[in-house]
């Protein structure tokens, strides 16, 4: 894996939801040890599309430091290019 994500991308569990709602998820990352009712809600979100770029990471704290903060976070999803 890289030291960060690269290109746009939201952190959080709303922006993120906001994202897979709109179909503008390039790709989702997730932590391993965030709470199970957290892929349920993607799930619904994604509202029936099959989600095949799901990339878990182990743990919230290194997907915050991926994301370039200093907490954690649950998801982070890296959005599609705008034209």
């Amino acid at each position: 894996m890289t030291d960060r994500l690269e290109g746009k991308k939201v952190v959080g569990l709303k922006q993120s939801i906001k994202a897979i709602r709109n179909n503008m998820d390039k790709k989702i990352y997730l932590a391993k040890d965030c709470d199970g009712k957290i892929l349920k809600q993607i799930e619904d979100a994604a509202d029936g599309r099959t989600l095949e770029n799901i990339v878990y990471v182990d743990t919230m704290k290194e997907l915050g430091t991926l994301c370039g903060i200093d907490v954690g976070a649950t998801i982070a999803v890296v959005l599609h290019e705008q034209e």
